[in-house]
């Protein structure tokens, strides 16, 4: 029989840093582990993220070789899938790498037509489990333990939308009328103070020669996902690393 695979402490879990998109209605975001799968991996290895529905975890078995990897279109049946293949070097100690894991990034992996291992949309807001595993040509080598269940967002029902809008008294009206215009009033008054003094300035310069200083803004988002480098075949055949008898 083949060999477990080792039992690692580490539980992905969804970062506590605020980032734009964290969790959205078909995706969220992973912390990158690292250091984890030192000691466990080769060069030949690779890393892959187990994805299920939170009550079909349990039944989830690994699988024996890549050509057993549940893929992306049997999720709505099958209940879980694997993606995000990636060459255990780049979670190395030494390897530098994004901080995140987007799941459910890639909306090419709508095509059914596809066979290849992809992290496709979400169906539904779940919720999911999620594990790492470690794969090498004999088979799983480690994996680490499920995560806590995941909710992705929920759209808002149009139901649940008031097409009526609130009822307010006249007073409130009337008030909230004079606050607008004197808004308005004061806001034209503002724009007209800069619009001359910048006329101004604008005069006196030769436009010519004038270097204008560009200033770059940075959001904190999530960062795009890179290219995931996959790590060499180990002797095995293009369509899959079968498993081979133990002895």
């Amino acid at each position: 029989l083949p060999t477990p695979p080792a039992r690692l402490p580490y539980v992905p879990h969804v970062p506590p840093m605020a980032l734009l998109g964290k969790v959205t209605a078909t995706t969220f975001t992973l912390e990158r582990p690292h250091c984890v799968f030192d000691g466990h991996a080769d060069a030949s290895d690779a890393v892959w993220l187990a994805v299920a529905f939170a009550n079909a975890s349990a039944a989830f078995r690994n699988p024996l070789s890549r050509a057993d990897v549940p893929p992306y279109q049997q999720l709505p049946t099958a209940r879980s899938y694997m993606t995000l293949e990636t060459a255990a070097a780049a979670y190395s100690c030494s390897a530098p790498s994004p901080p995140v894991l987007r799941v459910g990034g890639d909306t090419a992996c709508r095509d059914q037509a596809r066979q290849d291992p992809c992290n496709g949309p979400l169906p539904s807001p779940g919720p999911y489990r999620v594990k790492f595993l470690l794969m090498g040509c004999r088979g799983p080598k480690a994996e680490t333990r499920w995560s806590e269940p995941i909710l992705l967002r929920r759209a808002v029902s149009p139901s649940a939308i008031d097409p009526a809008p609130t009822r307010r008294g006249t007073a409130v009206v009337v008030i909230a009328s004079i606050l607008a215009s004197l808004g308005a009033v004061l806001a034209t008054a503002v724009l007209g103070a800069l619009g001359a003094k910048v006329w101004g300035s604008l005069c006196h310069r030769d436009l010519g020669t004038d270097a204008f200083t560009h200033r770059s803004y940075r959001t904190h988002h999530i960062p795009p996902a890179l290219p995931q480098p996959l790590p060499p075949s180990c002797g095995c055949r293009p369509q899959g690393c079968a498993t081979l008898p133990s002895n």
